[in-house]
């Protein structure tokens, strides 16, 4: 499983990687942020921002160290080697990536919600998928392990769409961050064990 995701995150960033330079896909993430503009509605907009709130470093970080010192306690150090490394590299390889693409968001005009730093990749969008990629690998044998697989993707998609709805991110931007994580949560995982 984890070859077929490091594939996917490929794919997902070459493209991503390559669709910020492109004009017809240019084009293309500003019709989707257009269209996620033009459908907005109250209740979409409550629950996109929510996402947005929990969806950034604080909450991520928090949520990792007590799922952390959870696993701490009942002896799993691989685990927790594995999360830490994992939710650390997102973080220094999406804002490393911001700082030298430095591609300008969405207008705006468009924005539901304040943003920081530059649109390529979307962090929140890396950091669920971050999360959404350890929950898979780490509970693969889990005798719940469809239902968990199910709710991580669910967290993973809903954050990406989430941050075009809100108008502060790119589709592609979305793409790059789906597509680090695939590469940098399965890497750790075939590198440590």
């Amino acid at each position: 499983m984890p070859h077929l995701y490091l594939w996917i995150g490929c794919v997902f960033f070459i493209f991503s990687g390559i669709g910020i330079f492109l004009s017809p896909i240019q084009h293309f993430d500003l019709l989707l942020v257009e269209w996620f503009f033009s459908h907005r509605t109250p209740t979409l907009n409550t629950i996109a921002i929510f996402l947005s709130k929990i969806g950034g470093i604080p909450f991520v970080l928090f949520f990792s160290l007590l799922w952390c010192l959870a696993l701490a306690w009942q002896k799993k150090y691989f685990h927790v080697v594995f999360i830490s490394l994992g939710i650390g590299g997102s973080i220094v390889i999406g804002w490393l990536l911001k700082f030298v693409v430095n591609r300008p968001r969405p207008s705006e005009l468009y924005a539901l919600v304040e943003s920081y730093g530059a649109s390529f990749p979307s962090a929140h969008s890396l950091y669920a998928a971050t999360l959404a990629c350890l929950m898979i690998l780490i509970f693969q044998t889990h005798p719940y392990q469809h239902l968990i697989r199910l709710f991580a993707i669910l967290w993973g998609l809903s954050m990406g769409i989430s941050r075009v709805y809100l108008g502060v991110h790119f589709p592609t931007d979305v793409l790059a961050g789906w597509g680090i994580s695939l590469i940098l949560v399965p890497a750790l995982w075939l590198w440590l064990s």
